[in-house]
């Protein structure tokens, strides 16, 4: 599949994730294979008038390309606005978040919202496209619940509206992440648009990965599979070229990751202590290892990079 300058053969992308797919990670999840990476949500609002803490959102490196960058909002005046400023970081797309479910966004029209009102939908997504001379993708659902299934009319919509990838998340608005994804739409979806098609939802392991591309999509967005396990791109990739499943990482490999995380964490994060904003990372990282309770108890009460590193160490060591 081809976005922008970059020719992609069954691409793997990290999902955006708010206040989780920030730099550090979107890193982490590079280096052990995402072929994608898109920041999380920014609002446009908050964009067009240069707030901080969303000027940081779209800070991007060189090391993650291909990157998106994506915005929300339901005002087409302010998407334009925001994916003008967007392109002064030089990201190699502008990605459209259309299905957020969070209550406070689809009330405002933002997210999912706009799936209850496709003519607004489609202002934006042509707004979007005018304020830009990067190529603008979409991510949405597949409608606003299971009696309002819109996707193949917003599919066709997108696609002559200017968007020049399209991601769908298997559920509805009103599904949030609760029950399955249905996949069986993406086939349906795939011939009736000629742009690419990229499926998200219920992909937890490297089957699922190569089942999702059975269904004819052209690539797979992985969200969260990916906070639980970022190795997950590197033994899909390996999966799908050999149909060989590779070990799990280790006890020590996933503390080695943790704390390289951490690093980039602290080196990269924006925010008083990059140590307390890193503790949500911390389930991924030790689930369903041995002793986690006392050593989460532990890490919670540690405030610097020094004692966290110096925590995990040991706890490899108690191992052994």
């Amino acid at each position: 599949m081809k976005l922008g300058k970059y020719e992609l053969q069954q691409p793997l992308v990290l999902a955006p994730m708010e206040d989780v797919t920030d730099l550090p990670f979107r890193l982490v999840c590079k280096r052990l294979g995402a072929d994608i990476t898109v920041t999380e949500f920014t609002a446009a609002e908050a964009l067009i008038r240069r707030v901080g803490r969303a000027m940081n959102k779209i800070s991007i490196l060189e090391e993650e390309r291909p990157v998106g960058i994506q915005l929300f909002g339901s005002r087409p005046e302010a998407l334009k606005e925001a994916a003008a400023i967007a392109e002064e970081s030089a990201p190699d797309f502008i990605d459209l978040n259309c299905g957020c479910w969070v209550k406070n966004h689809v009330a405002r029209t933002e997210g999912a919202g706009l799936l209850r009102d496709l003519p607004l939908f489609e202002k934006i997504v042509k707004a979007t496209v005018a304020g830009t001379r990067l190529p603008v993708t979409v991510k949405t659902r597949l409608g606003w619940d299971h009696d309002n299934i819109v996707i193949m009319d917003v599919a066709k919509m997108v696609e002559a509206a200017g968007a020049k990838m399209l991601t769908l998340h298997c559920r509805t608005r009103s599904q949030a992440h609760r029950g399955f994804a249905d996949w069986t739409w993406l086939a349906r979806v795939r011939k009736v648009i000629s742009i690419p098609l990229i499926g998200n939802g219920d992909i937890m392991t490297p089957q699922d990965v190569k089942a999702m591309f059975a269904t004819g999509c052209d690539g797979v967005m992985i969200g969260r599979g990916a906070v639980a396990n970022p190795w997950i791109f590197t033994q899909a990739r390996h999966f799908l070229a050999t149909g060989e499943l590779l070990p799990e990482p280790s006890i020590a490999q996933r503390i080695d990751m943790c704390i390289n995380h951490l690093s980039e964490a602290c080196r990269l994060k924006d925010c008083r202590n990059p140590v307390f904003a890193f503790r949500k990372h911390y389930v991924g990282y030790l689930k369903g290892m041995p002793g986690i309770s006392k050593l989460r108890s532990d890490l919670m009460h540690l405030d610097t990079q020094e004692a966290v590193t110096s925590r995990l160490r040991e706890y490899v060591l108690e191992q052994h």
